[in-house]
Parts: C-alpha cells; sequence; structure tokens
C-alpha cells in the first residue's frame, strides 16, 4: 500500500468477530471502537459479562449505589489490558457538567496504550497529527474522558463513579473491566486476514439490546447471520 493511500477511520464503529476467529477472549465477541488512528485503535469489548454486577464494582471500590436501575446492570471484559482498572463507556455530559480542562482525546488514548493514565491524571497534550476542530471542543465533566463524535464519552477517573454513586452522572452506562488495543497497523492487517467485520456502531445495541443477542445483533446490521460465514457454510 502506497503511503499516501488514504487511511479508513473506524472510530465509532463495531468489530465483529468472524465465527472463524478462535480466541477465549475475542471469538464471538463486539468491540466498540472508541478511537482509530494512523498509531493505533482502542476500544471496548460490549458483550462479555465478568461475572460480576454494577452493584458489586460499587461494593469493590468502597462506593453506595443510588442509581438501582444499574445495580443489576453487568460488568463487561472490556479486553486484556489493564483488566483490574474501570472504564466508562457513556453519553456525553460536557455541556452539562463542565468541569475542568478538555481532555484531547488522542492524547488520552495513546497514554492508556502506555498505561500511563491514572485516576488524578489528565492528559493535556495536544496532537499535531490530528486536523484542526472545526469548532472548539467542549469541556469534558471528567478528569479523564475520551471524546467520540458520536456523542459517547469513555471516562477512566474515579469522578464519574462518585457522580452515578450520589444517583447523578450519565444516564446511560456500560462499565469494563479492561481495554482492547491495537498498535500501528495491527488492526488493518488482523481485518484484512478477515479476522474482523466492521459496522458503523449503533449506540442502542450498546445499551438496550440484551448481552445474549449483541453478536446476532451486530451481524444483521451488515444483513448478515453467523452461519453464512461459518467455516463449513457453502459457497455460491
Amino acid at each position: 500500500m502506497s503511503s499516501d493511500a488514504p487511511t479508513t477511520n473506524l472510530s465509532h464503529h463495531f468489530l465483529i468477530a468472524m465465527p472463524g476467529l478462535n480466541d477465549e477472549l475475542f471469538g464471538r465477541s463486539v468491540v466498540y471502537l472508541c478511537e482509530h488512528t494512523p498509531r493505533g485503535a482502542l476500544g471496548l469489548i460490549i458483550n462479555k459479562p465478568t461475572g460480576i454486577t454494577v452493584g458489586d464494582l460499587f461494593e469493590k471500590v468502597d462506593l453506595p449505589l443510588n442509581r438501582p436501575e444499574l445495580a443489576r446492570q453487568p460488568v463487561f471484559q472490556g479486553g486484556p489490558l489493564q483488566t483490574e482498572r474501570g472504564f466508562v463507556l457513556h453519553e456525553a455530559m460536557g455541556d452539562a457538567q463542565p468541569v475542568g480542562e478538555d481532555v484531547t482525546p488522542p492524547a488520552v488514548a495513546q497514554a492508556m496504550r502506555q498505561g500511563m493514565v491514572s485516576e488524578q491524571e489528565e492528559s493535556t497534550e495536544p496532537d499535531s497529527a490530528e486536523p484542526a476542530a472545526a469548532e472548539p471542543p467542549r469541556p469534558t465533566a471528567y478528569a479523564s474522558t475520551l471524546r467520540m463524535p458520536d456523542g459517547l464519552e469513555m471516562t477512566t477517573s474515579r469522578d464519574v463513579l462518585e457522580a452515578l454513586s450520589s444517583g447523578a452522572g450519565p444516564r446511560k452506562v456500560l462499565v469494563t473491566l479492561g481495554y482492547s488495543s491495537w498498535g500501528e497497523g495491527q488492526l488493518e492487517s488482523e481485518i484484512s486476514e478477515n479476522s474482523w467485520l466492521t459496522v458503523p456502531a449503533d449506540l442502542a445495541l450498546i445499551f438496550d439490546t440484551p448481552v445474549e443477542q449483541r453478536y446476532e445483533k451486530a451481524m444483521a446490521l451488515l444483513g448478515l447471520q453467523p452461519w453464512m460465514l461459518s467455516p463449513g457454510a457453502g459457497h455460491a
């Protein structure tokens, strides 16, 4: 591929594991890609429950949960990296609660990939490789937040848990332990090897679809069913 070939930006897309992908964690997974740049990609698996609930998680971090509708919601395995750390995918809160300075999304993602973002740290380093924004970025509500252009945010700082604990915070949330990451060119290589299908993300699938239906529903966004792509399926 020539160096000047256009790069497809798969931010706010689903990665859907092909039926032939034999991996304990990524097999039959649906990954929401929070960020995809020439440097790599970062995402969260949205259909692999850990076996603990959001209520259990709040007990572990010694916070009450005054959002009873979230208590029985599963906590997901977001990926194989930093599995002891929580990641909260949620509706944007920047307009409602402007707190602190804006966090440049690529800088936060790069820091996460390097394991540098702590609950009390915020990266504000500009990324000269990114094109200038059409309008000034809105402030984020929480200390360490990666903003997606679709109206979602992914927060890693404890303040989002404290907001939920108080009965406030975003209305729709998905909580994971750990995240998934691909280095430069790695995801593109896996897609070319037919490990993944891609499709624009559907917010209803993230927040409203029963967990056990998410893989099939994600396939359906492409007009497919898993059996059509199974290794033993016939071809016309």
